[in-house]
């Protein structure tokens, strides 16, 4: 298959994404990818985090952050175009900073860009443990690593963000053997998978996007955890069995979704549960916070890294 696609760029501010990407998925977008400079330069100052990481990857002439979402050409891409150009425009009137706002577009076939990417995806280390690798790529694992192969193909999780590096190390701080894991918004699959990595009993995932499902499938097949973790397709966690009660809930997404989620999430949590979240700018710290405590959780934890934050609470 060699579907055409319409990628849509916008060139803005760290500050900005999260509201951008909102807009992006309130207008019918299933995924977006964030290319933000700061996020690549604050991670090569850890060298165990970019041991492997190739300079290309974080190297841009610019400091504008880049959001991209694929849309399928049959779409109305004129109207969808105009939609969240202005939605974006409008932002700056809430007091945010949106930097250009330029919205750009460019018609791409899906083998094209499943293959184009590659060449800026490469193995890399989180932690001490583990490590990310590409399926199309050599590596010999050391001492006591845990190797994910991982393919996101267009589900845009590869673990590089450091809203989903925070996540893998509390997952890794929290899980045990006898963990039940619900992976919220799984994208890629990639938490899910590592947590079964790091022997989780059982790994639920679940996403909205039918693309990013079949996606997670596969890279669970390819990571041999096929027998602890399972994905469906859903919205938030409506989908999962309401007697399956989670050690672990994590939520890579964004704050207002978690803000959304604060007040349900308890009822797949078991009592002693921890509920990891991250997708959460600093400014918003505070605001999701108090959500979670208002619906009787108590922050354990809040970690930040560059511009962006991730919640413990329990």
């Amino acid at each position: 298959m060699n579907e055409s696609w319409i990628e849509v760029s916008i060139k803005t501010t760290t500050e900005a994404v999260e509201a951008i990407t909102n807009i992006l998925f309130e207008n019918g977008a299933q995924g977006a990818m964030i290319d933000d400079p700061k996020d690549f330069m604050f991670q090569k100052a850890h060298e165990y985090d970019w041991d492997y990481v190739e300079e290309d990857m974080y190297r841009r002439s610019d400091e504008a952050v880049v959001i991209k979402t694929y849309i399928p050409e049959e779409k109305n891409v004129s109207e969808f175009i105009s939609i969240i150009s202005e939605k974006i425009k409008n932002l700056s009137s809430f007091g945010l900073d949106i930097g250009e706002g330029e919205v750009t577009t460019n018609s791409v076939k899906e083998d094209d860009w499943a293959n184009n990417w590659k060449q800026y995806y490469k193995t890399f280390k989180i932690g001490d443990r583990i490590v990310i690798k590409p399926q199309w790529e050599e590596y010999s694992s050391k001492d006591n690593e845990i190797v994910i192969e991982m393919d996101p193909g267009m589900a845009f999780g590869t673990g590089s963000h450091e809203t989903t590096s925070m996540c893998i190390e509390n997952i890794e701080k929290y899980i045990n053997n006898d963990s039940l894991v619900i992976d919220i918004g799984t994208g890629s699959g990639i938490l899910g998978i590592i947590a079964a990595k790091l022997g989780a009993k059982e790994v639920i995932g679940i996403d909205i996007d039918e693309l990013a499902v079949k996606v997670a499938k596969q890279n669970i097949l390819n990571n041999n955890v096929d027998e602890k973790m399972s994905v469906v397709c859903g919205n938030l966690a409506d989908d999962i069995d309401k007697n399956k009660k989670a050690d672990i809930v994590v939520a890579n997404i964004m704050a207002d979704i978690v803000i959304f989620l604060s007040d349900s999430v308890k009822s797949f949590l078991k009592e002693d549960g921890v509920f990891i979240t991250s997708g959460i700018i600093l400014d918003k710290i505070d605001e999701v916070s108090s959500a979670l405590e208002k619906n009787g959780f108590t922050i354990v934890d809040i970690q930040k890294k560059g511009e962006w934050s991730c919640i413990v609470a329990k």
